[in-house]
């Protein structure tokens, strides 16, 4: 019986522990933006536009 008393004991410390610690995660600003990490992955590089080498073949009169 016991045990059963300790367990419940250390069990309600670590609940604590990590209730202390998310509230200091998010006093600190760890979960400002939960929506754009989520999707940066399907963000496109940015493009470059290169400017295109016109040939004389490209502009033949007909």
């Amino acid at each position: 019986m016991n045990m059963i008393y300790m367990l419940i004991g250390i069990s309600i410390l670590l609940a604590l522990i990590f209730l202390a610690a998310f509230f200091w995660a998010s006093k600190s600003g760890q979960n400002d933006d939960t929506y754009t990490p989520a999707i940066r992955m399907l963000f496109d590089d940015e493009v470059t536009e290169q400017p295109s080498e016109k040939s004389d073949e490209d502009h033949t009169s007909r």
